[in-house]
């Protein structure tokens, strides 16, 4: 399926008389000038294909038709002599399949005539926030200003349009997170041939990502977090910066992208190359709770049902283990749910509650953090949803504590 044939399914959803504007982003500064890494807006790569920062999308539906137009920055020989080449008309034509390509000096008098000389009822824009407390991005400041200048017009949100046409991916889109997949298995071995008590954490992601950046990365899915004994006890820990030691474990979560499509994997590696009796029993449940959401997962169950799953075997298991004494306590030891939906965003969007369907890609991660221990254990893998189950896409990234340890002593 290609970036037309992804709007084409947003404008069969819209209704008649809708303008629909999204901006890719622009450069955010750090301090002086310096900027922040540029990250494309989700719904315009959706939508377009393109992860050029100052552009952007303009649609209008009408009864009759939909016209499409895509605006870029003119390239400019000044410009491209200080940050590279731009591109061109032609380009971005062949990406995106939108044939009416203008420059963006031109976007503001283009909203002006649609909304002259059209009927334009509703107003589509990205209006998502994470937090209350964020700063509003690009495509919210922008939001605001056509609010203000059309306060008649309904606006509505384009992410939450968009959501239930990126929740399943097309075999474009699924291929690109298998080479995202394979890039992560090859970045995960290189990390296994290196490991060993003294290194740092923070060398032990340079490997990961410098075998990565060799295979073709551009960017990676999110920070990538390398947690050794305790640290490995912290869900989002990325600092890494403590040092290996001898008998503890290291926790893994990390992944790249591909044509701007996440892998998200996590792997639990001895340092020493050898699993201890006790972290190999704790290994062993979390692989078994894995397993068993992998055999779970197929259409019509829930995320929340794959958790279930995981909660339920965890907490057999942490009985048999002495750990607790009841199921409902698991919590002490596994505090996150086990599944989200994967794509252009590690977490991509999806509605909860909504039941699984064939070409949806969501990740299994059910984990251990036992604080007293120092041990943290996470097993992570990406699965794709098929007619009857499902696929596990990173089944090549051994998880095995034999095949870890045979692996690890080569």
């Amino acid at each position: 399926m290609s970036f037309k044939e992804h709007r084409e399914k947003l404008f069969k959803t819209v209704p008649e008389n809708s303008l629909v504007i999204v901006y890719a982003g622009i450069p955010v500064h750090t301090n002086e000038d310096d900027y922040y890494d540029f990250a494309v807006n989700s719904q315009f790569f959706y939508l377009t294909g393109l992860e050029r920062e100052n552009t952007a999308f303009v649609a209008y539906k009408s009864k009759e038709k939909t016209r499409e137009i895509l605006f870029i920055e003119e390239p400019d020989p000044y410009s491209e002599r200080w940050t590279g080449k731009m591109p061109t008309t032609e380009e971005v034509k062949t990406v995106s399949g939108i044939e009416d390509v203008r420059y963006t000096d031109s976007l503001e008098g283009a909203i002006s005539s649609f909304m002259g000389y059209f009927r334009v009822e509703q107003a589509y824009f990205d209006l998502y926030r994470c937090g209350m407390n964020d700063l509003p991005d690009y495509n919210l400041v922008m939001a605001g200003r056509f609010g203000q200048a059309y306060p008649h017009v309904v606006l509505k949100d384009l992410h939450t349009a968009c959501v239930p046409l990126r929740e399943r991916k097309d075999s474009q889109e699924v291929g690109s997170i298998r080479r995202a997949i394979d890039m992560t298995r090859q970045g995960l071995e290189f990390v296994m041939k290196n490991l060993k008590p003294g290194r740092m954490e923070y060398q032990v992601q340079a490997d990961f990502e410098y075998k990565c950046r060799l295979l073709g990365a551009r960017r990676y899915s999110f920070p990538a977090i390398a947690g050794s004994g305790i640290n490995g006890c912290m869900m989002h820990y990325d600092t890494n910066h403590c040092e290996v030691k001898d008998g503890s474990l290291i926790l893994l979560d990390l992944g790249v992208k591909y044509d701007n499509y996440c892998s998200d994997i996590s792997r639990t590696y001895p340092a020493n190359g050898k699993f201890s009796p006790r972290q190999r029993e704790i290994y062993s449940l979390v692989l078994k709770a894995n397993e068993a959401v992998a055999a779970a997962a197929k259409p019509g169950i829930t995320l929340k049902d794959l958790n279930d799953v995981a909660r339920r075997v965890l907490g057999e298991g942490l009985i048999a283990l002495g750990l607790i004494k009841e199921a409902e306590e698991v919590d002490k030891y596994y505090m996150h749910s086990v599944s989200h939906s994967i794509g252009i965003d590690a977490h991509d969007a999806c509605l909860a509650g909504d039941a699984l369907q064939p070409g949806w890609v969501i990740s299994n991660e059910p984990g251990l953090y036992i604080d007293e221990e120092e041990i943290g254990i996470r097993i992570e893998d990406d699965l794709l949803i098929t007619d009857f189950g499902c696929e596990v896409l990173s089944k090549d990234i051994i998880k095995d504590p034999d095949e870890i340890e045979a692996f690890m002593a080569q």
